[in-house]
C-alpha cells in the first residue's frame, strides 16, 4: 500500500471534487464537502499532516487508491 502524500487542503478539494464531491460550505479555514450522504471536512492549511489526510479520507468513504488517482488526474 502506497504512503499518503504531503498536500496542501486546496488539493485535497480538487481531488475530492473529482471524485464528486461538491463544496457545501466553508467556515473559516474548514471546507464542508459532501456526496450523497457521505462527506468530510477540509482543513484548508497549506500543507495537511499524514495522520488528518488519513482521517478525511476514512470520514469521507475514499479509498487511497482512488484519492491518488484523483490527485494525480
Amino acid at each position: 500500500m502506497p504512503k499518503l502524500p504531503v498536500v496542501s487542503g486546496a488539493e485535497v478539494v480538487r481531488a475530492l471534487e473529482r471524485l464528486g464531491f461538491g463544496v457545501a460550505r466553508q467556515r473559516g479555514s474548514h471546507i464542508v464537502m459532501r456526496r450523497g450522504s457521505m462527506g468530510c471536512v477540509v482543513p484548508n492549511h497549506r500543507e495537511l499532516k499524514v495522520g488528518t489526510l488519513a482521517g478525511l479520507l476514512k470520514q469521507a468513504g475514499v479509498s487511497l487508491e482512488e484519492f491518488l488517482d484523483a490527485l494525480d488526474a
